[in-house]
């Protein structure tokens, strides 16, 4: 019996791999940490922000392992987690409007070097520990550009899951042409 050499039906899910899902980890661990020190209890903000947060982190993994037999699932969850962290971030920069804390700018050096630090460190644990020290303006901050660059990564995530699709097909196609490359060995061309 002759097999089959081109991978059919690659596992997808490997999320934990993807630089977006880290980012939203961290982003999930600050919120969590910023609704309990910043926020009352009771507020429906706090389950909202929390929510949101959850949302994010959870619709890049499960979208993630979905894509091994539905490109369409996988896209509208990253789609999904893309709205989640839209949100999340409205609602901090509604937090910091209401209460007069500046949102800083582009361009602006606690910006910039803030920016460059996020770029660096996905770790969940390193945020979790450097948040303890500061205020709810570096935390909230540091929030947004986080939730910027997940945004920017999801962006180029989907439009890459795109591509993929219009380029292989989904899994029908790719079963399709597992069994045609079967028969062939099968007959020996």
């Amino acid at each position: 019996m002759a097999e089959v050499t081109t991978p059919f039906i690659a596992q997808k899910g490997d999320y934990k791999n993807l630089i977006a899902f880290q980012k939203s980890e961290c982003i999930y661990d600050i919120t969590f940490y910023f609704v309990n020190k910043y926020l009352t209890k009771g507020d429906r903000t706090v389950d909202q922000m929390v929510q949101a947060a959850r949302s994010g982190k959870q619709n890049i993994a499960e979208g993630a392992a979905a894509g091994t037999t539905s490109s369409e699932t996988e896209l509208k969850l990253i789609n999904v987690a893309k709205a989640s962290l839209q949100e999340l971030k409205l609602d901090y920069e509604d937090y910091l409007r209401v209460r007069n804390i500046p949102q800083w700018k582009l361009g602006e050096p606690k910006f910039e070097q803030t920016r460059k630090v996020c770029a660096s460190h996905n770790d969940s644990a390193y945020y979790r520990q450097a948040i303890e020290t500061r205020s709810d303006e570096v935390i909230a901050n540091t929030a947004i550009i986080l939730i910027n660059q997940t945004d920017y990564m999801l962006k180029h995530l989907f439009d890459r899951l795109k591509q993929d699709f219009l380029d292989h097909g989904g899994i029908k196609e790719e079963m399709t042409r597992g069994r045609l490359e079967y028969r062939k060995k099968q007959k020996g061309y």
